[in-house]
């Protein structure tokens, strides 16, 4: 029987009282997540700065700015998704997580992205690519490329604050975005193709039962495809 899902403000409150790791004791306050509850992205970052920790929201500063102009050029908007992280609290120094703490945090990020149930997931750099992917391959390597993880489509994207520190990768960052559009406009344009092909089909007269329908092309290929896996999140 499927697991119910947790209601966000639920979650919410889990984080703030967490005191599983030692990020707990410096942190100002949790940094939960924001945005669209029923969003079709989640983009998933790495771990709150010094910023996201004195306002409880995640990309905020520089780093925010440029991302609310890298999801324009998706055609999204900052209320259209919801932005979370792999850490909820600031790792001092804003040093990189280490494997404890990821493991310690991350069941609040699966709780969010089965309640959210969002189409793609977008993970900026590498913390978060190679938690969701279950990969030791790095966002050098898989950034702008297509990805699953169980019925999760996933989009693994440089984080924003690469390219304030090394501007050689605005451009890959920017063309990403515009990639990320791209997939969701196809993706809308499959969805509105799919109803038409039902009433297509419905309206097509049943052969008698002594006459064997041969199969389609679509068909035999989905029957040629291995089962989709559960996603990794769940």
């Amino acid at each position: 029987m499927p697991k119910p899902h947790i209601p966000l403000e639920d979650i919410r409150a889990q984080v703030e009282a967490c005191r599983k790791c030692p990020l707990a004791d410096g942190r100002t306050q949790t940094v939960f997540g924001v945005g669209n509850p029923s969003a079709r992205v989640l983009i998933v970052g790495e771990a709150p700065g010094k910023n996201e920790d004195l306002q409880g929201e995640p990309f905020v500063g520089k780093a925010g700015q440029y991302l609310n102009e890298l999801l324009a050029i998706a055609g999204l908007a900052r209320e259209d998704v919801f932005i979370a992280n792999v850490l909820k609290c600031r790792p001092p120094g804003n040093r990189d997580p280490r494997p404890e703490e990821i493991e310690l945090c991350t069941p609040y990020l699966r709780e969010q992205t089965r309640t959210i149930d969002p189409e793609f997931i977008v993970t900026l750099g590498n913390f978060s690519t190679k938690f969701i992917l279950k990969t030791e391959i790095g966002i050098t390597r898989l950034h702008g490329t297509l990805q699953r993880a169980g019925k999760f489509k996933v989009f693994p994207i440089f984080h924003p604050a690469a390219a304030i520190y090394d501007g050689s990768k605005r451009e890959a960052l920017e063309n990403d975005f515009a990639t990320l559009g791209e997939l969701l406009r196809a993706s809308d344009a499959e969805k509105a193709v799919a109803p038409a092909e039902q009433v297509d089909s419905s309206a097509t007269p049943a052969q008698p039962a002594s006459v064997a329908a041969e199969p389609s092309a679509d068909e035999t290929s989905a029957a040629s495809q291995p089962a989709v896996e559960q996603p990794h999140l769940l």
